[in-house]
C-alpha cells in the first residue's frame, strides 16, 4: 500500500513540476512577445528566459506558434472574464453607467499596463500576425468586443450616449484610446488609476467646454506640402523605392523581424544591390522613421498655421486632427510605418528620433493650451495627458480603419471618418443634453 502511494505521489509531483515548467515557459514567452515582438523572439530566447535548456522546451510545446496561440488566448480570456463580471455585477447592483464605465476603463488599462504580460503581448502583436495566426482568436476577441457593445448599447437606449455615431464606432474609439497606452504610458511615473480617471472623463465628456463644438471653420488641407523623398535621377529613384519598400515591410512586420532581404524582395531587386544605397538595415529604418515624423510634423504645423489669432480653436483643433489622419492613411506611407513600429525599436534607435517626437508633442500642446487659455476646451483637463490620449486614439486607428475601403459600399470615407473622431474627441461619447455633472465639474465648465 505504501509503495502504491509513493508511485501515485511521484506521478502527481512529476505532473505538477511539468505544469509549473509549462506555465513558466508561457510567462517567459508573454514577456518577450510584449517587449521584443513575436517575430523577433526565438524558441531559444523563450527557453533561456524561462531558465530551461533549449531542447527541453519541445517537451511542452511543439512550436513557437503553439506558444503564441496560448499566450494570445490567456491575454484576452483573463480580460474578457473580468470585464464581463464587472458588467454583470453592475446590472445586479444597479450601478450607474458612468461609474461602471470608469471601472471598465481602469480594468482594461490595469491588465494592459501592469497586471498581465499576456494581455499586453496580445495587443502589441495581434495586428502584425497573419490571417491564419489570427483565426483561432477571432471568436474570443469578438466576444470581448461584444461585452463592450452590449454595455454601450444599453446606455444608448437609456439616452446616455450620442445618437449620431454608431455603437461599433464608439467602441472602437474607446478601445483604441486605451490600447495605444502600451506605447507611451510610464507606469513608474503615474498610477494607472489616475490615467483611467482622466481617460474616462475625456472619453465620456470630450475636451470641449461648451455644449457642442463649432468646427464649421475647419479647413481641409489636402494640398499641404510635405517632405517627399527626392526622386531626381536613377540612383535617387532606386533609393526612394527602397525606402518605400522598407516602410511597407517595417509597418507590417516591425523592426526586428524586418530584414534587408525582405526589403529587397518588396522593392523587386537583389539583396546585395541594397548595400549600394544604404550601409545597413538600421540606416534604412533610420531614414524611414525620420521621414514619417518629419512629414507629420510639417503637415500638422502647416495646418495649424492656417489659423491666425484670435483663433477659431475648435476649427483649428479639428483641422490638425484631420491632417494627422490624412498623413497616417494617405499623404505619407512613412508615417504609418513610424507609428506602428516605434514601440519595439531598440533604445539607441528610438533615442535618435525622440527629439522630433517631442517636438511634435509640443506642437500639439501649444494648440491645446491656446484653446484652454481661451476657454475653448475644459480647464479641468491636463494638457499633456489630453494630448497623449488623443493621439493614442488617432494612432490606433491604423489597426482597425481600412483606408482601402474608404468610400466604398457604405464604408466611411477618410473625411467622414475624421469628422466622426473629431466629434468624439471634442464632445465625448455622451449625449450632453442628458449628462448630469457634479458641482466640481460644473465649476470647471
Amino acid at each position: 500500500m505504501v509503495e502504491q502511494y509513493d508511485v501515485v505521489k511521484t506521478i502527481v509531483d512529476d505532473l505538477s513540476k511539468s505544469e509549473r515548467t509549462r506555465e513558466g515557459i508561457l510567462a517567459a514567452a508573454a514577456r518577450l512577445f510584449r517587449h521584443e515582438g513575436y517575430y523577433a523572439t526565438t524558441m531559444r530566447d523563450i527557453a533561456q528566459e524561462s531558465g530551461i535548456e533549449a531542447g527541453s522546451i519541445y517537451y511542452h510545446f511543439e512550436s513557437k506558434d503553439q506558444i503564441l496561440s496560448e499566450v494570445l488566448d490567456i491575454g484576452v480570456r483573463e480580460l474578457y472574464e473580468s470585464v464581463s463580471e464587472i458588467v454583470r455585477s453592475a446590472q445586479d447592483q444597479s450601478i450607474g453607467f458612468r461609474e461602471t464605465f470608469s471601472q471598465l476603463i481602469e480594468t482594461h488599462l490595469t491588465y494592459l499596463l501592469t497586471t498581465s504580460d499576456y494581455t499586453s503581448a496580445n495587443i502589441r502583436n495581434y495586428p502584425m500576425l497573419s490571417d491564419e495566426a489570427r483565426a483561432p482568436h477571432r471568436e474570443l476577441r469578438a466576444s470581448y468586443a461584444q461585452v463592450w457593445s452590449d454595455f454601450l448599447e444599453e446606455a444608448k437606449r437609456d439616452g446616455l450616449l450620442r445618437k449620431d455615431i454608431s455603437i461599433s464606432a464608439i467602441r472602437q474609439f474607446v478601445l483604441s484610446a486605451m490600447n495605444w497606452t502600451v506605447e507611451w504610458y510610464d507606469v513608474n511615473r503615474y498610477p494607472v488609476n489616475l490615467l483611467a480617471e482622466r481617460m474616462s472623463t475625456l472619453i465620456l465628456d470630450g475636451m470641449c467646454s461648451q455644449q457642442s463644438a463649432d468646427t464649421a471653420g475647419r479647413k481641409m488641407p489636402s494640398d499641404i506640402m510635405f517632405r517627399a523623398v527626392e526622386t531626381s535621377g536613377k540612383a535617387a529613384k532606386t533609393r526612394a523605392e527602397i525606402l518605400k519598400a522598407a516602410a511597407r515591410v517595417l509597418r507590417d512586420n516591425g523592426y526586428k523581424a524586418t530584414t534587408l532581404r525582405q526589403i529587397a524582395d518588396d522593392a523587386d531587386m537583389k539583396a546585395g544591390s541594397v548595400y549600394y544605397h544604404f550601409k545597413s538595415k538600421e540606416a534604412i529604418v533610420d531614414e524611414v522613421l525620420n521621414a514619417g515624423l518629419s512629414d507629420l510634423l510639417s503637415g500638422v504645423s502647416a495646418a495649424a498655421d492656417e489659423f491666425q489669432p484670435p483663433y477659431d480653436h475648435h476649427a483649428r483643433i479639428a483641422t490638425a486632427i484631420w491632417t494627422h489622419l490624412h498623413f497616417l492613411f494617405k499623404a505619407s506611407e512613412f508615417t504609418s510605418a513610424n507609428i506602428r513600429s516605434y514601440g519595439m525599436l531598440p533604445n539607441q534607435l528610438r533615442e535618435r528620433h525622440r527629439g522630433i517626437r517631442h517636438q511634435y508633442g509640443r506642437l500639439w500642446d501649444k494648440i491645446l493650451r491656446d484653446a484652454q487659455e481661451d476657454d475653448a476646451i475644459r480647464s479641468d483637463i491636463k494638457i499633456v495627458p489630453l494630448r497623449q490620449v488623443m493621439l493614442g486614439a488617432l494612432n490606433w486607428t491604423v489597426e482597425w480603419f481600412d483606408s482601402d475601403k474608404a468610400g466604398v459600399d457604405g464604408y466611411l470615407s477618410l473625411s467622414e471618418f475624421s469628422g466622426m473622431l473629431i466629434k468624439l474627441l471634442l464632445e465625448g461619447i455622451c449625449d450632453r443634453e442628458n449628462v448630469t455633472f457634479s458641482e466640481e465639474e460644473k465649476g470647471a465648465r
